[in-house]
């Protein structure tokens, strides 16, 4: 059965700043704030979070099917996709607008400036989870149109396929109410460090009433790995160490790739996120979002070394 991967799609032009931003930044004049950063330069990458995870995914060899909107501007990408044998069957195109554009300048201290353009991603709230008729094992419900992420974890909740939640930059457009009820009951849901902070401020819950709303929580800390919250368990998860930073854009969504995958093929839900570790790790390792090539004996060995304990899958 096929892994639902929910979200947006976008191309991305990642630039580089080869200095840092804090030099150039008075915080004494943030309120009259204008800067200009020189980037000589910068790379173009298909991505978003939906494209991004069904890459992990197909890399670890399952089947992912991307629910999500383009524009007339696909066609690069699209042919991107079939070179990567990735099913686009689910994907609609909007020929009045554009594929959604992120635009990331990065600097020496992997600090990030994002201009983001949603394009058809705002299309999203026309596409529908009934309009998948073959089975799904497991979804991810990933950053996208707002309306259509909450429609979409309902209509697979009520479907009950298990589904991970990840509202990612979507999260501040969550009331307290309807915050709750995008994550109540899911696989897991998951968010970075700062994404949990205003998680627990927006809903005013404690940790441990917030970890009885899904099945697991889950807070990547970068560097420092992940913590699970499952049921009164507390589960720190190791990071791996990168051999080299190279980019640290799309590596939360390399880690999702390895949690589904993980959970699909019935991990331990500490395990599927080792798995994880190991994804988000192999994509800093790498400029662009999609673009991690190691074949199955690379990932055991990786996984191995990272672990001390055999490759899961």
């Amino acid at each position: 059965m096929s892994i639902l991967v929910t979200g947006s799609l976008a191309i991305d032009r990642i630039m580089v700043f080869p200095d840092r931003f804090k030099n150039h930044i008075l915080p004494e004049k943030l309120h009259i704030l204008s800067v200009s950063f020189h980037v000589p330069e910068m790379r173009e990458f298909f991505g978003g979070c939906a494209g991004n995870i069904a890459y992990g995914l197909k890399l670890l060899g399952a089947d992912p099917l991307i629910l999500a909107s383009a524009g007339r501007d696909f066609g690069a990408y699209a042919a991107w996709l079939d070179q990567h044998a990735i099913r686009r069957d689910a994907i609609r195109i909007f020929e009045d607008t554009y594929t959604a554009q992120c635009f990331i300048t990065t600097d020496l201290d992997d600090n990030q400036i994002v201009a983001f353009h949603p394009g058809a991603m705002e299309r999203a709230g026309e596409l529908h989870v009934a309009d998948v008729h073959e089975p799904i094992s497991l979804a991810i419900v990933g950053p996208d149109d707002n309306g259509a992420m909450r429609r979409h974890a309902a209509d697979l909740k009520k479907r009950g396929v298990p589904t991970v939640i990840d509202p990612g930059q979507q999260l501040i457009n969550f009331d307290p109410d309807g915050l709750l009820s995008f994550l109540e009951g899911a696989r897991a849901f998951v968010v970075n460090d700062y994404e949990w902070a205003v998680t627990l401020e927006r809903t005013g819950l404690a940790e441990g009433d917030l970890a009885k709303r899904a099945d697991a929580i889950i807070v990547t800390r970068g560097g420092q790995g992940s913590t699970i919250f499952e049921g009164n368990r507390r589960i720190e998860v190791p990071p791996v160490t990168a051999g080299r930073v190279a980019d640290p854009t799309g590596c939360g969504d390399a880690y999702r790739a390895g949690l589904l995958c993980g959970l699909e093929r019935g991990l331990a839900i500490d395990r599927a996120a080792r798995l994880g570790s190991l994804m988000g790790c192999l994509a800093v390792e790498v400029r662009g979002t999609q673009s991690v090539q190691i074949d199955d004996a690379g990932l055991r060995e990786r996984y191995q070394q990272a672990f001390g304990e055999p490759y899961p899958l």
